[in-house]
């Protein structure tokens, strides 16, 4: 079910992430369309797991004390609700990403090649998939994996990981490519009919449901059988060991594009007379797929001010957040929501109000949907609604 908020009468029901939610420049057009003042930035905000669990969020929204994001929430000039499509294997933010910078084919988020170029490498032909390092461990009734985030995987651990698993990769036919610690790719280009999930979509939940699928899968649990039995006696995992970390001794494949599907993406979309130009993206605390798509890779939220500067548009996705949510970590979401407030609403509330932004969507997951809202500073001269985080809820 899809819950919409109307405010603006020439309401947006394409559903495409690229195209801001009408009405959002507080003045609605009579197609329903933006005109940008190129004069001033416009900030696309992407907040994974900032909308918390619904069981939870009636009590969390009455512990945060989050006044500038209250107000971003409830003046606005349109907000919508989308749940997540039944069928997809990824989580929301993902997906909305990836359609935002034109990667998704139906609902995979072929972010593969595109990172691969963030990486500083050519993914010339073929089909790649991003390839996570992770652990799997027999839960009481069924294997499940850990948040990769949670395995502390040191650069020269990963290096030695990798390059003791590429043969394993090469005398199947495989290409195997570094990325950077936790993110590396794999070329396999009989694997297009492969059907995956996301890492942080099967994180903690039942591998059964979540392990590849389809055609290709034999072949990959051949390739994970190979590798898993050379990590065993890595030197690597034991120096992890002995250290009380958890060993890696898995990896999970996702993600896969190829130059022909994006070539395939360009040319419907041209046939559709539709001039598409993606965002820049920025990146603050993200996991390696989403940092290597990113133009700019924000060390601390102080680069606000230089994206603010540049004017738009500016795609910038915040994963701080992302770690206690899947987790169910409530006090630890808390704590990030909080940081957020100082770091990024209050500042980008006061770029409103001072001209700086002419318009900033927001874009809020859980792992069932996400809340997509758009602020402008008119929007915000609604001094008739009462900030209110219900929006979260």
């Amino acid at each position: 079910m899809e819950v919409i908020f109307p405010i603006c009468t020439h309401a947006d029901t394409s559903g495409d992430p690229a195209r801001p939610l009408s009405g959002s420049n507080g003045d609605c057009s009579r197609d329903g369309q933006i005109a940008y003042n190129s004069g001033m930035a416009h900030i696309t905000l992407v907040l994974p797991f900032a909308l918390p669990a619904p069981e939870f969020a009636s009590d969390l929204t009455r512990a945060l004390q989050a006044p500038a994001l209250a107000a971003l929430l409830s003046k606005t000039s349109e907000a919508r609700y989308r749940p997540l499509e039944p069928d997809a294997r990824v989580l929301p933010h993902e997906l909305w990403i990836a359609r935002a910078l034109g990667l998704a084919h139906g609902l995979v988020p072929g972010v593969a090649t595109q990172a691969m170029r963030g990486c500083g490498l050519d993914p010339d032909n073929g089909m790649w998939f991003v390839v996570n390092p992770t652990h799997i461990q027999i839960a009481r009734t069924h294997l499940q994996m850990g948040d990769v985030r949670q395995l502390d995987l040191r650069e020269d651990e990963a290096r030695a990981l990798f390059d003791s698993a590429r043969p394993c990769f090469e005398e199947l036919g495989y290409a195997l490519a570094w990325g950077g610690h936790d993110t590396w790719f794999m070329r396999a280009d009989d694997w297009t009919d492969l059907a995956t999930a996301s890492p942080d979509a099967a994180v903690n939940m039942n591998l059964t449901d979540w392990m590849p699928a389809g055609g290709p899968a034999r072949a990959f649990r051949k390739l994970q059988n190979d590798v898993q039995v050379t990590w065993f006696t890595d030197p690597a995992n034991a120096a992890r060991e002995a250290r009380g970390q958890l060993p890696i001794n898995s990896f999970w494949p996702w993600g896969n594009a190829s130059m022909a599907t994006e070539h395939a993406h360009q040319l419907v979309a041209k046939a559709a007379g539709k001039s598409f130009r993606p965002p820049r993206v920025a990146a603050f605390e993200a996991p390696g797929w989403l940092a290597a798509l990113a133009e700019r890779r924000l060390d601390t939220l102080a680069g606000l001010d230089a994206l603010l500067d540049d004017g738009g548009p500016w795609l910038l996705a915040c994963g701080n957040v992302a770690a206690p949510g899947i987790a169910a970590d409530w006090a630890g979401w808390l704590a990030q929501m909080q940081r957020l407030e100082t770091d990024l609403f209050a500042p980008l509330l006061a770029a409103l109000g001072g001209g700086r932004v002419k318009t900033l969507r927001l874009v809020l997951s859980h792992r069932d949907g996400h809340l997509d809202l758009t602020t402008t500073p008119m929007a915000q001269r609604k001094f008739w609604r009462r900030p209110t985080l219900e929006r979260l809820t």
